[in-house]
């Protein structure tokens, strides 16, 4: 990303103008270590993953690294809520009311090609169940936003009559069971690699779906 340049008179000296490349440039770097620390962990895993490689191939010192994420539990972080981001804006940014939750199967799948990202997830969603754990607070928001999110989605599918009449509480069941199952396929599949995530979550969708339309 080339610099941005200072103009004549009205721009010249003015603090906005000369910090706007610095900006930037840093804006720039951090989405290098980003991605840098996507293939090392995916590669390696997180206690494989060492800060090192992760500095050399971003291509920046490991004072550079940790200035802008301080440790590599940041890092971790970072890396997870690039990972959520990048799955929303590629598979469910569009979707809303019952075909967000048809557009899940695509996205499970699409994690298969990150099975290092999501064992790390998977065990990092355990162990940091503990408030002492570094990623405590980050798990427990990424889940609580998930959740409220699904809700969200299937509250729309009940105010469109696309689903029978459902309470805040019963929406709020049904979008636990479906993301223990979504937890659950994932585990399997990295348990098992035979696993049929697509098929296993586009039959649990349906089911629910038909079980929403249909339930007293």
């Amino acid at each position: 990303m080339p610099e941005v340049t200072e103009t004549p008179d009205a721009t010249r000296g003015s603090p906005h103008a000369r910090a706007r490349g610095p900006y930037r440039t840093g804006v720039r770097r951090r989405a290098q270590v980003i991605d840098a620390t996507m293939e090392v962990f995916a590669q390696h895993g997180y206690a494989g993953g060492s800060i090192r490689a992760i500095a050399e191939r971003a291509g920046v010192s490991h004072a550079t690294l940790i200035q802008h994420f301080g440790s590599k539990e940041r890092l971790l972080i970072a890396v997870l809520e690039e990972w959520d981001r990048r799955t929303v804006a590629e598979g469910l940014a569009d979707a809303s009311g019952l075909d967000y939750f048809r557009r899940l199967p695509e996205v499970m799948a699409s994690h298969q090609a990150n099975r290092g990202l999501l064992e790390l997830f998977t065990t990092l969603a355990a162990e940091a169940s503990s408030p002492t754990h570094p990623a405590h607070d980050f798990i427990e928001h990424r889940y609580a936003t998930n959740l409220a999110t699904l809700a969200g989605h299937l509250g729309d599918a009940v105010r469109d009559g696309d689903v029978v009449p459902m309470t805040d509480a019963q929406i709020m069941i049904e979008v636990r069971l479906l993301t223990a199952v979504m937890d659950g396929i994932g585990l399997q599949w990295l348990l098992d690699p035979s696993t049929d995530v697509a098929g296993a979550m586009s039959a649990c969708v349906e089911r629910a779906v038909t079980a929403w339309r249909t339930q007293d």
